[in-house]
């Protein structure tokens, strides 16, 4: 939960509507903040700029847990929240970093109304095939009005649908040469 300092500081900032709020939470591996938080922001923005959502506050919190993401995005009255968060460490990844999302946040949810995306770290997830699923689950969520075990996660078809587009016009241009 928030402290009440903290919480008033957000509702200052909770001026309009925002669709999404991005929050970065050390949770169980503060590596893993640190080393992938930034870059994975970096590769998810303007794939969600590209998608027509606007990103919001992004909002940095120690000593966090999941569901502390659905309290933040409910005070900014966020549509959805991204919270990034350091995974449990574990012996092959002690960097790992996940991403649970949460249509219309509010306290009090559990686990099965959020998507997760996880094991992103070198060995895992790259930054690029963990933004190309977060976005997707984000636009998806969004038009669908939901998040959690009512969204399957059917990136991989997009993603396969949207390999063949690039090939198919890459050989078209081939073609032209």
């Amino acid at each position: 939960m928030l402290d009440p300092d903290s919480r008033r500081a957000l509702e200052k900032q909770s001026s309009s509507t925002s669709e999404i709020v991005i929050v970065i939470g050390d949770g169980l591996s503060p590596a893993a903040v640190n080393v992938h938080a930034v870059e994975l922001v970096r590769h998810l923005a303007p794939r969600l700029t590209e998608a027509g959502i606007s990103l919001g506050h992004v909002v940095v919190a120690s000593g966090a847990r999941v569901a502390l993401g659905d309290e933040i995005g409910a005070v900014l009255g966020a549509r959805m929240v991204v919270m990034l968060i350091g995974e449990r460490p574990g012996l092959s990844a002690p960097d790992s970093l996940g991403a649970y999302l949460t249509f219309a946040p509010r306290i009090g949810l559990t686990d099965e109304k959020r998507n997760c995306v996880s094991n992103i770290h070198g060995a895992g997830l790259s930054y690029d095939e963990a933004t190309f699923k977060i976005a997707w689950l984000v636009r998806e969520g969004i038009a669908r009005q939901i998040t959690g075990v009512a969204l399957k996660d059917e990136s991989g078809a997009a993603l396969i649908s949207a390999r063949a587009a690039l090939r198919a016009g890459t050989e078209a241009e081939k073609k032209k040469d």
